[in-house]
């Protein structure tokens, strides 16, 4: 029995990765109809609909442990404003493997946060990763906007991944925190697009299939997956996994997507992807044997 329980936490791990790497290109287009924070309000609010009804049927109070959720939904805004307005200026492909760095931020902003000091290897990745991310941009003098703003989308991610990690081990219920960041996300973007150029209107009705895609798969049903697959497995097992996302993202982008495949890209993604690994191998016998 535990042997298929962690096949299907593994599988639907891999869902997560690859749902969430099919989302690039399809916010770059979308981004064509429809304003960035127009495109996450309507993205995450349905998305607390659906956990709303969720936690109702569950009969499980909404707003318990409010203000943590309040500040996992003010960095998970940040993780997503600068993500997809940056989709505007760089490609999906870029987009994915930028993102993909939060690893690599975890140790760093873990030891500003709480002291922890990394490991030599999480110092080797970062070296490896800038390395790759150097290649697949092609240098400072060629970053673009786009691809400053997906690297502070990296970074927001690892305060997001720690806080949470202190959040549950305290014991809070991750569905009600999943219902309130959602919906603070959203309301965040409502109020925003509000102010912003466009407002709330689209231009095109076909946006709307990818809105109801990206709040049913990608938000919803990807966090929930995440969270009933990491009862059966472990955090390094998890973390191998989601470095998958940047290559499904760039896979998407260069086909499904249209993007024009780049050598360069190719490599700088493989070498950003290859440090994302190595960033989580064991570093000692005592550490092969944690779960």
């Amino acid at each position: 029995m535990k042997q298929y329980k962690d096949l299907f936490a593994q599988a639907g791990l891999l869902y997560s990765a690859a749902i969430w790497g099919s989302t690039f290109f399809l916010v770059k287009n979308a981004l064509n109809h429809i304003s960035p924070l127009a495109l996450i309000a309507y993205r995450f609010l349905i998305a607390a609909f659906l956990m709303f009804i969720f936690l109702k049927v569950k009969k499980k109070k909404l707003f318990r442990d409010a203000g943590k959720g309040l500040i996992l939904g003010i960095i998970l805004w940040v993780v997503y404003f600068p993500q997809t307005l940056g989709l505007k200026f760089t490609t999906a492909s870029n987009s994915g493997f930028i993102t993909g760095l939060f690893i690599l931020f975890v140790p760093i902003v873990g030891w500003l946060l709480f002291k922890r000091i990394p490991e030599l290897n999480k110092i080797f990745s970062v070296v490896l990763a800038l390395t790759g991310l150097w290649i697949l941009t092609g240098g400072p003098g060629k970053i673009n906007y786009g691809d400053t703003l997906t690297l502070i989308t990296a970074v927001a991610y690892a305060f997001h991944i720690l806080y949470v990690g202190k959040y549950m081990a305290s014991g809070s219920d991750p569905y009600i925190l999943t219902f309130q960041q959602f919906l603070f996300v959203g309301l965040f973007s409502l109020a925003g697009s509000l102010f912003s150029e466009g407002g709330l209107t689209w231009s095109s009705d076909s946006v709307w299939w990818i809105i109801v895609f990206l709040a049913v798969f990608p938000t919803m049903s990807a966090f929930l997956i995440q969270m009933v697959s990491q009862r059966f497995t472990s955090p390094l097992r998890v973390a191998i996994i989601f470095s998958m996302e940047p290559v499904f993202a760039a896979i998407f982008a260069w086909t499904i997507g249209g993007e024009r495949f780049a050598l360069h890209r190719g490599i700088g993604g493989l070498i950003i992807v290859a440090a994302i690994l190595v960033s989580e191998l064991p570093t000692s016998k005592k550490k092969r044997s944690q779960p």
